[in-house]
């Protein structure tokens, strides 16, 4: 992991950020110490390879789209405590 200090990062900016782009991530510091890191954002199209990754985990009940009892319904739209 590389680091830069900020005037390197303003200065490259978009060349940095196409590295991070391909994975890689990158340390910005200020007078030696390390204040950010450049990493790679996980965009929503990622999400469809981690569908799934749960199953066999827990299993739905049933009676899980059943209406409520009626004392919890009333709980919730609070006319019971």
């Amino acid at each position: 992991m590389e680091t830069v200090n900020i005037h390197q990062a303003k200065t490259n900016l978009s060349k940095l950020l196409s590295r991070v782009e391909l994975g890689e991530e990158i340390i910005i510091s200020n007078r030696g110490v390390p204040i950010a890191k450049l990493v790679p954002f996980r965009s929503s199209s990622n999400r469809l390879s981690s569908l799934g990754q749960d199953r066999g985990r827990f299993v739905v009940p049933d009676d899980f789209n059943a209406p409520l009892p009626e004392e919890i319904l009333a709980a919730f739209e609070g006319g019971e405590e």
